[in-house]
């Protein structure tokens, strides 16, 4: 590979490092001092986020390792799993958070969003929501060497060398986090918000999602995608083999970002609609 490419290459894996490092100061900073109080007369707020528009091909990738493990089928690929267009053209795997909410009930999560699962070389979930301060859990259920590498609001680079070990650690600081694999499996990515408040769902297969026991006011509401775009390859390297590998880059996130009033004991409805235009 000629100079310009290894350059082009580090300055794209550079960029994307400062972005996330900034949207991770961002969010921290938008989203402090929220305060737990009695929510007697809270509302809903429920929607959708949908895809308008043909979907784009989704991103495969090789599999370069362990095929016994990572891909049993001997499809040679896998799934990025970026966008994930449901029957009724919603949108999976979507982070929606209320932006400016300062009081509310108390920090609770669905408790599957806080255990992370290396399954046949997938992340599983994919997308994260931890509440600040508290563990991310965390195993490995092949029989290969993962290592998972955190950048953005944590950083940690965590060995999974036998499968189901669990291993815990704090989530300290709210934000986002980019989770991959050093262990050669370069095709793993997944993606973590640290949140200091309730108010945040990921979207079902359906593109759907539900907030409960809102106080009433107006909030500007947001819709957080990964992003499906693929801007290249990056040299990782393998930490078992030491070997240099390539690793996909992907675009930058995508936010869409509405204003929603909730009365009283009312529901109140929002929709999000994605598309490459």
């Amino acid at each position: 590979m000629g100079y310009q490419g290894i350059f082009m290459r580090a300055v794209i894996s550079r960029f994307s490092g400062l972005a996330l490092l900034l949207a991770a100061t961002t969010f921290a900073a938008a989203q402090s001092g929220y305060k737990v109080i009695s929510v007697t007369d809270g509302g809903t707020i429920s929607g959708t986020v949908k895809w308008s528009g043909p979907a784009p091909r989704e991103l495969d990738f090789p599999v370069t390792k362990d095929p016994q493990i990572c891909d049993p089928q001997g499809k040679k690929t896998v799934s990025l799993e970026r966008l994930i267009i449901g029957p009724e053209a919603g949108v999976a795997n979507t982070i929606v958070y209320l932006k400016n909410i300062s009081a509310g009930k108390a920090l609770e999560l669905p408790e599957q969003r806080r255990h992370l699962d290396q399954r046949r070389c997938h992340y599983v979930p994919h997308i994260l929501l931890v509440p600040e301060k508290a563990d991310l859990q965390m195993q490995s259920s092949d029989a290969t060497l993962h290592t998972i590498h955190m950048d953005g609001a944590a950083s940690y680079n965590l060995p999974f060398p036998f499968p189901n070990q669990i291993s815990s650690r704090s989530m300290s600081t709210p934000g986002l986090v980019n989770l991959r694999c050093n262990g050669g499996h370069v095709w793993m990515n997944a993606e973590m918000m640290v949140v200091p408040h309730p108010y945040y769902a990921v979207t079902d297969e359906s593109g759907r999602f539900e907030f409960t026991s809102v106080p009433p006011g107006t909030y500007q509401i947001v819709a957080w995608h990964e992003g499906w775009g693929l801007a290249g390859k990056e040299q990782a390297f393998d930490v078992l083999t030491e070997r240099a590998v390539q690793r996909p880059v992907f675009t930058e996130p995508k936010t869409w970002e509405k204003s929603v009033t909730v009365n009283a004991n009312q529901p109140s409805t929002v929709s999000f609609v994605f598309g490459n235009k």
